[in-house]
């Protein structure tokens, strides 16, 4: 009999904590997660970000994003990733509602708001906290709402930027297979190279030709105008690392036009479909890590570190080949020669 009594007592406590703890499952869920209405980003015309004092408007026209107030040009791939993540916003969990926004970088200096308009109209407006510990979610506050939630994906570091970040650092855009012609200018002395198409082999009588073959690529050579070679290698080098040349800042206290005054260290000009020009100067200090630059594609003067500026300048010294050493004996043994 004491036996069934304790079993009975001891059912009673198992079903007394069942119900406690379904009680307090059904208490962590009893929260609605608030609508966050659909936004098309093709439909996003205006970007701001604030962060502390700093306030970084953008704004589209046509197909482009541009910087205000002075218009700078914004990075096509940046400013993508910002409308990504406000078309794609989806709240998933409710994670505070003590107002203790501190803990989540959601107050002060730390505090990212982002607002993005349909012409006149305010679609989102929220403010971006830290990234969760499990770095698959960012804590964030939506406008007129108090409570803290985990928004799904890390994209914090997508609106801490600022200006300089987010301008477009594209300043020579083009594609090698299109220049026809090379200028390198260094010390006042112009090396011209064009491309050559080379005469195509003669086949023999007796080869046979067969059927439906594709006409072979013309081969092409980089010559001077007095007949000297280019180097190949050297000059695909050239050209491939300026075909999508991208600085590392701009200059903000100079213009474009301050630099046409002194000469270059070297200037590179090339024609394709159009002409393209880069100039790379001397630094005003030896200690500057940086070289100042212009360039047919940008309104702007810019800076190129030591690395890329060094690396063009070196690239466009071995444009030319070595003379074989037969063409050197016989430059010597023509007359007038020692």
């Amino acid at each position: 009999m004491k036996i069934k009594k304790e079993y009975i007592i001891l059912a009673i406590i198992i079903i007394a904590l069942s119900v406690y703890l379904a009680m307090r499952r059904g208490d962590r869920t009893l929260y609605e997660l608030p609508d966050v209405p659909q936004v098309s980003q093709k439909e996003i015309t205006r970007l701001q970000i604030s962060k502390g004092k700093t306030i970084i408007d953008l704004n589209k026209k046509d197909s482009s994003w541009y910087i205000a107030p002075k218009e700078y040009p914004a990075d096509a791939d940046k400013i993508k990733n910002m409308l990504d993540n406000i078309e794609k916003l989806t709240l998933t969990a409710l994670v505070s509602e003590s107002g203790n926004y501190n803990l989540y970088d959601l107050s002060g200096e730390a505090k990212i708001n982002v607002k993005a308009w349909q012409g006149e109209s305010l679609k989102r407006d929220i403010d971006v906290g830290k990234t969760a510990s499990s770095f698959r979610h960012t804590f964030v506050k939506t406008a007129g709402d108090d409570r803290v939630f985990h928004a799904r994906g890390n994209f914090r570091n997508t609106y801490d930027t600022t200006i300089d970040d987010l301008r477009d650092k594209s300043i020579l855009t083009y594609t090698p297979s299109e220049i026809q012609q090379i200028q390198v200018t260094a010390d006042k002395q112009p090396i011209v190279l064009n491309r050559t198409q080379l005469p195509e082999k003669k086949e023999s009588p007796t080869a046979e030709k067969q059927e439906n073959t594709t006409p072979p690529v013309p081969k092409t050579a980089w010559r001077t105008p007095d007949g000297r070679t280019g180097d190949e290698a050297a000059v695909n080098q050239l050209l491939n690392t300026l075909s999508n040349l991208r600085c590392d800042t701009f200059i903000e206290d100079r213009a474009k036009e301050d630099f046409t005054t002194a000469p270059p260290l070297i200037n590179i000009q090339l024609k394709g479909s159009q002409e393209y020009s880069l100039s790379i100067f001397a630094k005003t200090t030896e200690k500057e890590t940086q070289y100042p630059a212009i360039s047919s594609d940008s309104k702007y003067a810019f800076l190129l570190t030591d690395s890329e500026a060094e690396g063009i300048m070196k690239d466009s010294s071995t444009i030319l080949k070595e003379p074989e050493p037969d063409e050197k004996t016989s430059a010597l043994e023509q007359p007038g020669k020692e």
